[in-house]
Formats: C-alpha cells, structure tokens, sequence
C-alpha cells in the first residue's frame, strides 16, 4: 500500500488549500481513509475521516465547518478541502488509510503516507 500526499504550500490566514492523497497498491473502495496533522513540537492529531464509500465523515472540532473530507474511489483518491485557514493550521498534514469491513469511520489506520507541508501565514 503506497499513500502519496500533495498539495500543501504556503498560504496566507484565511485562504483556502485544497490537499490531495493518492493510494495504490490496494483495493481502495474497501479501504477507511483519513487525514492528520503533526505540528512542530506536538503531537499528531486526528483531522478528518470517510467512510470507505463516503456517506460517513468526521471532523475534529478545530475543523469542523472549514475543512471538508472526499473521495473518489474510482481514482483511489481522498481530498481535504482546507478554507478559512489559520496560523494554528499549520502542519505537516497525512493521509491514511485501513480496510474496513463496513461504512464506518475509524480512529486506528494501518498505512501512512509520508506527508505535506501545509503553512499558514498570518
């Protein structure tokens, strides 16, 4: 399972960035996705998840509203559209991803991709 995260830059507070994670070497439409972030100094944290077909998605609180999580199976790709971005959004963001056995969303992932850098400017 190989995941590709892209899409990250620097952006001014407020803007928008839209990041992009491509999977292969699995059969992605059974596979949960989700996105997290890892600051300088912190810990990774939970951002967004979906459901293996997408009707169930969550969000952390310091997200919810901004930040919307998608898929398109038939590309093996997930998006994590990014607006109203603030200084404390800045991170590395990855995506992950977990077979999955029914449409749910999940907090343990088994596969990681290597990240992207996303900076917020204030």
């Amino acid at each position: 399972v190989q995941l590709q995260a892209s899409g990250g830059g620097l952006v001014q507070a407020g803007g928008s960035l839209r990041l992009s994670c491509a999977a292969s070497g699995l059969t992605f439409s059974v596979y949960a996705m989700g996105w997290f972030r890892q600051a300088p100094g912190k810990e990774r944290e939970f951002v967004a998840a979906i459901s293996r077909s997408g009707p169930s998605r969550y969000y952390a609180d310091s997200v919810k509203g901004r930040f919307s999580i998608s898929r398109d199976n038939a590309k093996k790709m997930v998006y994590l559209q990014m607006n109203s971005l603030k200084s404390e959004d800045t991170a590395v963001y990855y995506c992950a991803a977990r077979p999955a056995f029914s449409d749910d969303i999940y907090d343990e992932y088994d596969y990681w991709g290597q990240g992207t850098q996303v900076t917020v400017s204030s």
